[in-house]
């Protein structure tokens, strides 16, 4: 591409005054890059409608936004001292209200009615574990619904104090409570035939040893139950209360690919949670290693 008139234009020798051919020269080279971006712009979205262009710019200026706002501490600490500020703020004063933020959010009893009306049905499976179990959100309702089969349930924290909430809070003696890292779980491969990990995958920087670890404990047709926060404004905001990253729901779909977990159903607690995006991201995910 090139403007009339410039395709013979030369400079001549330039002295110490400056030359007007060169000034010249440079606006139409500078003119020629601009268009040129213009122009690669409108053929990649050509093909889009008007509509759906403007809302692909939005969506792309929002999501730059966001990961200049988003808590970058995760990314410039070592993962030990990480995992330790992770373990001090959840045994200190912001882990204390951590239960009754969840009611608050209405996480806790939204997550107990999506089990009962079984979309995730935990009546399917016998050993369970529960990473992150923190003040005993999910676990709650795991030994609620599982209570006339005697499944075996196992609750996971990398917070030894966290996990002293969550036993005071239970009324069942049956939970194992196991403090650890979920980088390397202190269980055998196959143990469990269900996983649910509430909010813990945000707090490693990157997603796929976790999810490989809880890959090689879940057995074969097992089914991982997974809550992420997700990469919105409110999700920005929280990365900050709680010193984590976010997600986009395609970069943890394809992370959980590489771990060898296949997306199963995306689910919601309400319907005006999916239509504002609210809650981050809730999906089943299963180990298809032997599924037929």
């Amino acid at each position: 591409m090139s403007l009339p008139g410039t395709d013979n234009l030369r400079l001549r020798p330039v002295g110490s005054r400056a030359n007007p051919y060169q000034m010249r020269y440079k606006r139409c080279a500078q003119f020629l890059s601009a268009t040129e971006k213009a122009v690669d712009v409108s053929s990649a979205t050509r093909q889009f409608p008007r509509r759906k262009r403007k809302r692909y710019f939005w969506r792309r200026k929002r999501k730059r936004l966001q990961q200049l706002l988003e808590f970058k501490g995760i990314q410039r600490q070592t993962p030990s001292d990480y995992r330790d500020d992770v373990r001090q703020l959840y045994d200190g004063p912001k882990g204390a209200v951590l239960r009754m933020s969840s009611l608050i959010s209405l996480h806790t009893p939204l997550l107990g009615q999506l089990i009962r009306r079984r979309e995730f049905d935990v009546t399917r499976f016998r050993d369970f574990l529960d990473v992150g179990s923190g003040a005993g959100q999910i676990l709650s309702h795991i030994v609620r619904e599982t209570s006339q089969d005697g499944a075996r349930v196992v609750a996971f924290d990398l917070s030894l104090e966290m996990l002293r909430r969550a036993r005071q809070r239970m009324r069942s003696r049956r939970p194992r409570y196991v403090s650890g890292d979920l980088m390397r779980l202190p269980f055998r491969r196959d143990s469990f035939d269900c996983i649910t990990c509430g909010y813990v995958l945000e707090h490693i920087p990157d997603p796929r040893p976790g999810l490989r670890e809880l890959t090689r404990v879940l057995r074969p047709g097992g089914s991982l139950l997974l809550l992420c926060t997700e990469d919105t404004i409110l999700g920005t905001m929280t990365s900050h209360t709680w010193k984590c990253r976010t997600y986009s729901r395609d970069e943890l779909k394809a992370a959980c690919a590489e771990a060898g977990l296949e997306w199963k159903d995306e689910l919601w607690f309400t319907r005006i949670h999916r239509l504002l995006r609210l809650g981050g991201i809730l999906v089943e995910a299963v180990n298809p290693a032997s599924v037929h």
